[in-house]
């Protein structure tokens, strides 16, 4: 599986593309938000020959499904999110016009994830692992495969997900991570909604918040 990230709006946030030699892709958390950061995500597909089969939400926050609507709209495909975060994702259009996004169109889950699920495109499964704490519907998906985990907001290099918006909850996130992301091969790249990769072994040794 091949990981693609592109970082949109103003909150920097990593839109994934994953796809195998298949050409079959699913998109993860897109936060394109104007008609140019439209185009690099149809561009990037374009370019590289793929077909768009499913679209996933980690969570539900604004800067992670300001492109939900585009993706589902052009490539046909209805938005996957944990049944626990669809009150996260409702609540987004009472306040996005406070965040300058006046042109939000919001787009409704068609189909529900669960844990344990397999999500299958191309040669390529990915396994839902539900971490709540960042928000109350938070997954992750994880490819046992290719050792490679969609993290959303739940982990990141030396720090962890903000825990102080509505559905948060510091002592679940962090139990979500001890008990299900630290649970994981030490080697497990974590590609996370905001800044760089890095591991699970690397987190597990430096990151300050989980010592």
């Amino acid at each position: 599986m091949k990981v693609t990230c592109l970082t949109f709006n103003p909150f920097q946030e990593n839109t994934y593309l994953l796809h195998d030699d298949t050409k079959e892709c699913v998109v993860v958390d897109p936060g394109c938000y104007d008609r140019q950061e439209q185009e690099q995500l149809r561009k990037y597909i374009e370019d590289n020959g793929l077909k768009v089969v499913r679209l996933l939400n980690t969570h539900c926050h604004i800067d992670h499904v300001l492109g939900n609507k585009f993706v589902a709209d052009t490539y046909n495909v209805g938005l996957e999110i944990h049944p626990d975060d669809e009150q996260t994702l409702r609540s987004v259009p009472a306040y996005s016009s406070n965040y300058g996004f006046a042109q939000y169109a919001e787009q409704l889950p068609a189909s529900y994830l669960k844990e344990g699920e397999s999500i299958k495109f191309g040669n390529t499964e990915l396994e839902v692992i539900f971490a709540p704490g960042h928000a109350l519907g938070h997954v992750v998906f994880y490819s046992k495969a290719d050792k490679t985990m969609i993290g959303g907001d739940v982990l990141f290099q030396g720090s962890i997900g903000r825990t102080d918006l509505p559905g948060g909850d510091f002592d679940t996130l962090i139990q979500s991570i001890k008990t299900k992301l630290f649970t994981l091969p030490d080697e497990v790249t974590v590609y996370p909604g905001h800044g760089p990769e890095t591991t699970i072994g690397y987190e597990k040794k430096y990151n300050p918040f989980l010592r």
